[in-house]
């Protein structure tokens, strides 16, 4: 078989990715978006504080963290997944944010950089605190927003069993309605079943997009629970107007 022939029957029967390589690339993508996730909103709380709230500047992403976590004490205190999700979600954004800075000592090089120019440490400290004054507000609140970043991490990683029992009650409820409409000899719908099913996975991904990039304060149900009903109705007209016949 010549070279040519032997590259075409390996494009037509690409070689199939193991479940290891499969896990690997899926959490690869997972971790590629939350970073991106990430910047957007330390990239969002920078803008507003040019251009939406330059009078409370970096108090603004301050307020918003201590806000959320008083939404977490107040309303979140049973979770399927641990006994008490409050404080888990503020122990694992307290945990992350020392990891990625205090064990870095990027806090205390932040610390150091942020005190007066001392007229005894030479020109280089002196060069470095002037121009880090300038951008101090910005580090800071970008650190601020990471913390809040993983604590809405946290919150939406305890909410998965809210998606998940909407989505098996709407599956259950779809596949009897799907069997009342096969019984009747009822007409199916192939253009809503195809748009409806690629809503589904949109309708699971969106709140984290929303909720971990939103530059502004918010209750975590008003994101969760409006989304999880999407998801819900999604999955049931899915399965609904599923073929007649398996």
């Amino acid at each position: 078989m010549s070279s040519a022939a032997k590259r075409q029957s390996q494009a037509s029967h690409p070689a199939n990715q193991g479940a290891v390589s499969r896990a690997l690339s899926t959490s690869a993508n997972v971790l590629a978006w939350l970073f991106v996730a990430l910047v957007f909103s330390i990239i969002s709380e920078w803008v507003g504080m040019w251009l939406w709230w330059p009078d409370e500047g970096v108090d603004h992403s301050r307020r918003m963290l201590d806000n959320e976590i008083g939404y977490i004490n107040q309303d979140f205190s049973r979770s399927i997944l641990v006994s008490e999700p409050a404080l888990y979600a503020a122990r694992f954004a307290e945990q992350s944010y020392r990891v990625l800075f205090e064990w870095t000592r990027i806090h205390d090089l932040v610390i150091w950089l942020n005190q007066p120019v001392d007229l005894q440490g030479g020109r280089m400290q002196a060069g470095l605190r002037s121009g880090f004054a300038v951008i101090s507000d910005h580090v800071i609140a970008a650190m601020t927003i990471t913390q809040l970043f993983f604590l809405r991490l946290a919150v939406l990683t305890l909410a998965l069993p809210v998606f998940v029992l909407f989505g098996l009650a709407a599956l259950v409820d779809g596949l009897a309605q799907r069997d009342l409409r096969r019984w009747g000899g009822a007409r199916e719908s192939s253009f809503l079943y195809h748009h409806a099913k690629r809503t589904v996975l949109p309708s699971m991904v969106l709140p984290w997009v929303v909720y971990l990039g939103l530059p502004v304060s918010i209750h975590p149900n008003f994101v969760i629970l409006p989304f999880a009903v999407i998801t819900a109705v999604s999955i049931a007209v899915t399965a609904r107007t599923f073929k007649k016949y398996l």
